[in-house]
């Protein structure tokens, strides 16, 4: 007998550092992230995706969060 797969929504919300100079700042970029991450309250992170684009100032840095929420379910 084959189980129904368990299904659920997978949200997501991306972040970038300021354009411009400190753009490159990783540690700026990671906190930045955390912060958004922990007002989501009782969330259950899946993946978090972090890139780069190469700009005139260097990298600049961005972020994705995939999350579900209990109410998801």
């Amino acid at each position: 007998m084959i189980e129904t797969p368990r299904h659920w929504t997978v949200r997501h919300f991306s972040q970038a550092n300021p354009a411009g100079p400190g753009c490159d700042s990783v540690p700026a970029l990671l906190r930045r992230l955390a912060d958004a991450i922990e007002a989501l309250g009782p969330a259950e992170v899946q993946d978090v995706v972090i890139e780069s684009e190469t700009t005139e100032h260097g990298p600049w840095w961005s972020g994705t969060v995939y999350f579900h929420l209990p109410e998801d379910g």
